[in-house]
Formats: structure tokens, C-alpha cells, sequence
């Protein structure tokens, strides 16, 4: 639709210039054409034509959006047309074709009234058409709506549900923190007060909806603000970000969502080295495992807009790669991806995955990370997470992988499960085979990502939906979490930076309480924690901590250029020891109980600290 306007403005331009000139020609000579001159005129018409059409383009009038277009965007059209006269002239006083000179003024005045009036008349139809919208009558059942945000993003909101009668919002107060602003009219509705009014104005107003326009802010205060919102028991929207509501032109009601558990515990955007990105991607073979999961299905989000040479990407279980195949399909035209679905644990198959592909880098994000599952299910988390990732070893091994970068977890500090205990040994592989192999080897551990699979946030919103209750293992239970978005641009970053050896630690921020989280989603929701719905708390469950650890020694770490990227420093690890646990572990797979494998586990891991409630190995 942009390109189309753009053509259309062009165009019209083009029509524009020439009957500037001809009916300067016109008025210069009184309502006659001399032929003489006509013919000087469209002898070079195509090349003043075209010369001041790429003067405008240079001065970016075929980029602006005129209906947002100030002061100064006019001081630009208005330039750009006298310079491009200008040239003009001394191109026809310099030839055969010179025109009388009081031409060239009035073609600078006629481009300037018609050229410049065009975008001037856009400015005003966006000015003028609110106040048509003001017209419109509002229907019997809307909502009155405060907006926070008497600014640019505010407006086009409140344009927007002025335009459309249908849409059930009546907007009836401004916030905004500007004490300039408060108690003038916007478009005909009041700002009556800043951020800390918002109660005691949706009290006062009678507020059923709040819509949140204040895109540029940080997230830190969105936090706030939300905090806020939230105290009104009163349904929220927020917009989008800045970029996408001004400069992208996709602002319509469709763009205002329903607030997000992420907008209350997210962060402010991290800041990423592109170009050590870009050098570590860019044409280039990589290998993504667990490409359908949550953080894999990330990676290769991130990864394709760095244009690799090829994205291989594998998993075992088709549905969710067969997903994330077809939304990069959508998004780029003829993305550089291949899809495989194979299993890590099939040595066989890895082995031909990488001497077809010879992947350059490979994030290993494939894993059984489910805690009480694997209780149950132990061998099953040996096979995939020990076996499976050993396989991927020594494959980047074997065949000249540069990076190796494999996703941990906070489970794996001090483990009290299988789960955590299988990708502390993993950790354990890749420090060791690091030192002994081109391939540089690393680790990137973090905490839970908000709305990954299996996660609580998932539970919380079915078992809502559902009326409840809302089960919480522990009153006291914390976690970190982060964005899944964040986590893989700082696993990627991690990547780039790494030299072998490594654990990257992500700065998870602060712990959250799962009951807060809980309550949070139960007032987004509209309703009223253990009153509409009940929050029960059922003990934790086996091989489940109630404080997650990031560091095995906060002490014996070190900053990296990045604010949230740390390095825990190794430790020294008994390959022959790793040898013997990990050859006890392959006979677990056959004939081993629980209990042989969590001895076996804690031979190899001696700070595992088991939990032994859950019963047989479920398996065989």
C-alpha cells in the first residue's frame, strides 16, 4: 500500500512540474501559448522532469508521511522545489532553450502552491478529520475509555476510535504526566490529571476501559504505569512501540492488544552488538537442535534476519518445526533453511547431518526439561540430554564445527532433580571437550522464559479460562524469568563473544514470587485473586526447589562488555571420572534403577542432592 501511494505521489508530481511551466507560459503571455517557446520547453521536458523528481526524492519527500509532517518537513518541500528551479533554469538559460526568465518564477511559485498544497492538504484532512469524528454518535452500550498519553500516539488513538463508530469506546479523559497539559482539551476530550491520578480519575469518570498510548516510554515505567492500571481492576490495552505506531504507518485499532504478564515483568530492550552478530552469522551454516521448541524456534527467528548461508534446522517432533518453517517462509522470501526431523540420540544420523551440512555453528537447544516428568522418566532424560548432546560433541568435533553453544539452566546450580543434574553433567562435557578440541565449546545458562511450553504462565491462563483454581506448589516458591525474545538474542551475543570453555550466565533480574505471578494474571484477567478465582497451593513437587540458583559460586564470576552477560570461571573436571560415571550411565540405560542412576548421576556431579520421592523408573 506504501509503495502504491508513493507511485501515485510521483506521478502526480511529475504532471505537476510540466503544467507548471506551461501555465507559466500561459499567465506570462496571457492566456497564449507561443508556439516558439512551447517547443523549447518540451524539447527538454523529460530531463527537467526528471531531474527534479530525483532532487525530490533525495530530499526525501517521497519517504515522509505527510499526515504527521511539521514545520520543518514543509521547510524541506519548499527547498527542495527551489533548488530543483534553480538548476532547472540554468539548464534552459544555458542551452538553445533559454524561456523568458519571469518563467522560472512563476514555475517556482506554481510548484511551490501545488506541489507543497498536496502534502499540506494531508496534513490537513488528518487535522481536520477528528473533528468530523467528533460528529459521530457514540453507541448506547460504549465504553468510556481514558487514554494515558495526550501525545502523538494518544491522538491517533483517539482519532482512530472517533473513526469508527462501531468500535464500543467512547474516549472521555487524557492522562499525561506534562503539567502543561492538564486541564486544556485534546480534540475535545480533558487531560485531567498524571500517572498518579489514574484511581481517583477512573473513580471519578466512571472508567470501564484503559488504554495505555505512551509507546516511547521505558519498560520500566510501562511497569509502573501498568501497576498502576491494574489497581482499578479496570480492563487495559496498551500499544505498540514507537517505531511501528509512527514511522511504520501500522497504527490501526487492530495494533492496541490486551496487556501481557510480559509488559509487567519484562525488561527495557537489551542492546546487542549487530555487527559481532552479523560477522558471527552471515553466510554461514547453522545448525539449530530442538528447532520447534520455544527457545529454538527463537534462535532461528533471530538467526535468519542475519542471513546465514544456510539455517539447518532439527527436531524430533514435526508439528511445532513444520510451524516455525512455514512462519519463516512468510516472512522472508525464499529463506536459506533446511528442516530435518531426526533425533539427537541417533548417532547415526548426526554423524550424516554433519558431514552434508558442515555446519560452522550449532545452538543446541534440544532437551527433556520438564522437572517431575523426568523424575519418572530418568533414562529417557539420560538418553536425550547426556547421550544426545554427547553425540552433537563429538560431531562439532569431528567435523570442524567453529562454535558450539549449548542452552543450560538455572537447574543445573547445585541440582535437587534428574533433569537439573543430566545438564550439569552436560556442562561438565563441553568444559572438557573444550580443551581438547578445535571446536570451541560453551555454555549459556539461564532461568525459565516467560510463556515458553510447559511453563506456568500457559498453566495460569488455561486453568483461568477453566474458573480455576490456580495451583501454586509453594507460598514461598521464586523464579527468575525473561523474555524468550531476550534470552536468545543474549545466548546469540554470548555465542559471538565466546572463546571456549565458558559459562554464560544471562542476568535474570530479580526473582518473582509464583503466587505474585499468579495474582498478576487473575487481575489481567479482570477478575479478583481468591475471590473469583481461588489460588491453591498443592506442595512442591518432586526434584523441585523453592529457590532457583544461577551461579555455583557467585563469587567466581566475571563481567563481560555486556551488562547481562556473565562468565562463571571453570572448574577444573576429572575427565577419567567423567569416563567411568558416564560408561555407569550407559548401563543405567539397560538395567539400572533409580536409584542406580542417581548414584551414578551423583558420581559424577557430587553436589547432586536427589529427591527420592517419585517412586520407579518408569521406563524400560
Amino acid at each position: 500500500m506504501r509503495y502504491i501511494r508513493t507511485i501515485a505521489l510521483i506521478v502526480l508530481d511529475i504532471l505537476l512540474i510540466n503544467f507548471s511551466y506551461i501555465f507559466g507560459l500561459f499567465l506570462k503571455f496571457e492566456g497564449a501559448l507561443p508556439k516558439i517557446y512551447l517547443d523549447k520547453y518540451l524539447s527538454y521536458a523529460i530531463y527537467i522532469t526528471l531531474l527534479q523528481i530525483v532532487i525530490f526524492y533525495i530530499f526525501g519527500l517521497y519517504k515522509t508521511m505527510w499526515r504527521y509532517a511539521s514545520i520543518s518537513e514543509f521547510i524541506k518541500v519548499i527547498s527542495a522545489i527551489v533548488i530543483a528551479t534553480v538548476i532547472s533554469a540554468m539548464i534552459f538559460i544555458t542551452t538553445e532553450a533559454a524561456l523568458p526568465r519571469s518563467i522560472y518564477v512563476l514555475a517556482l511559485l506554481l510548484e511551490i502552491f501545488l506541489i507543497g498544497g498536496i502534502r499540506f492538504l494531508s496534513r490537513a484532512r488528518y487535522i481536520i478529520s477528528p473533528i468530523n469524528g467528533q460528529n459521530k454518535k457514540p453507541r448506547m452500550d460504549a465504553k468510556r475509555t481514558m487514554i494515558i498519553g495526550a501525545g502523538e500516539a494518544g491522538v491517533m488513538v483517539l482519532k482512530e476510535l472517533r473513526k469508527h463508530s462501531e468500535i464500543s469506546s467512547v474516549p472521555v479523559a487524557f492522562i499525561d504526566d506534562d503539567i502543561s497539559k492538564k486541564s486544556k482539551n485534546v480534540m475535545g476530550v480533558p487531560v485531567v490529571g498524571n500517572r498518579y491520578e489514574i484511581i481517583k480519575v477512573a473513580k471519578n469518570y466512571k472508567i470501564e476501559e484503559i488504554i495505555l498510548a505512551m509507546p516511547s516510554i521505558s519498560r520500566e515505567e510501562q511497569r509502573e504505569i501498568l501497576e498502576i492500571c491494574n489497581k482499578t481492576k479496570i480492563k487495559t490495552k496498551i500499544i505498540p512501540g514507537y517505531y511501528r505506531v509512527i514511522e511504520e504507518d501500522k497504527f490501526d485499532l487492530s495494533s492496541i492488544r490486551e496487556v501481557e504478564i510480559e509488559d509487567l515483568l519484562g525488561r527495557d530492550e537489551i542492546k546487542l552488538d549487530t555487527n559481532s552478530l552479523e560477522e558471527f552469522i552471515k553466510d554461514r551454516v547453522i545448525l539449530v537442535t530442538g528447532a520447534g521448541g520455544s527457545i529454538g524456534s527463537e534462535l532461528c527467528r533471530q538467526i535468519i534476519k542475519y542471513a546465514p548461508k544456510l539455517l539447518v534446522m532439527v527436531d524430533i517432533y514435526e508439528n511445532n518445526v513444520y510451524d516455525i518453517q512455514n512462519e519463516l517462509k512468510r516472512t522472508y522470501k525464499n529463506p536459506k533453511i533446511e528442516v530435518l526431523i531426526d533425533s539427537i540420540r541417533d548417532l547415526e544420523r548426526m554423524e550424516f547431518i554433519f558431514s552434508k551440512y558442515k555446519p560452522e555453528v550449532v545452538f543446541h537447544a534440544a532437551a527433556h526439561k520438564h522437572v517431575p516428568l523426568m523424575e519418572d522418566s530418568p533414562i529417557s532424560a539420560i538418553k536425550n540430554n547426556v547421550f544426545g548432546t554427547l553425540n552433537l560433541l563429538n560431531c562439532s568435533d569431528k567435523y570442524n564445527v567453529d562454535k558450539f553453544v549449548n542452552i543450560s539452566t538455572d537447574k543445573a546450580v547445585n541440582p535437587t532433580s534428574v533433569m537439573g543434574c543430566t545438564k550439569r553433567v552436560c556442562e561438565i562435557m563441553i568444559q572438557i571437550m573444550n580443551k581438547k578440541s578445535k571446536t570451541d565449546f560453551v555454555a549459556v545458562r539461564f532461568g525459565n522464559v516467560l510463556g515458553s511450553n510447559g511453563s506456568v504462565i500457559p498453566l495460569f491462563k488455561k486453568q483461568i479460562k477453566e474458573g480455576g483454581p490456580v495451583t501454586v506448589t509453594h507460598p514461598d516458591i521464586i523464579r527468575y524469568f525473561m523474555t524468550i525474545t531476550e534470552a536468545c538474542q543474549l545466548v546469540m551475543q554470548a555465542g559471538a563473544i565466546a572463546r571456549g570453555g565458558e559459562i554464560f550466565i544471562l542476568d535474570m533480574g530479580e526473582p518473582v514470587k509464583i503466587v505474585d505471578l499468579a495474582n498478576k494474571l487473575i487481575e489481567l484477567s479482570g477478575l479478583v485473586p481468591n475471590e473469583d478465582i481461588k489460588i491453591e497451593f498443592t506442595g512442591l513437587r518432586p526434584g523441585e526447589k523453592l529457590y532457583e540458583e544461577l551461579l555455583l559460586n557467585t563469587e567466581n564470576s566475571n563481567k563481560t562488555e555486556f551488562d547481562k552477560i556473565f562468565i562463571e570461571n571453570p572448574y577444573e573436571h576429572d575427565e577419567d571420572k567423567l569416563e567411568i560415571g558416564l560408561n555407569k550411565l550407559r548401563e543405567d540405560i539397560h538395567n539400572g534403577s533409580k536409584e542406580d542412576i542417581v548414584q551414578d548421576l551423583k558420581y559424577i556431579v557430587p553436589n547432586f542432592t536427589p529427591d527420592m520421592k517419585s517412586g520407579e523408573v518408569n521406563e524400560r
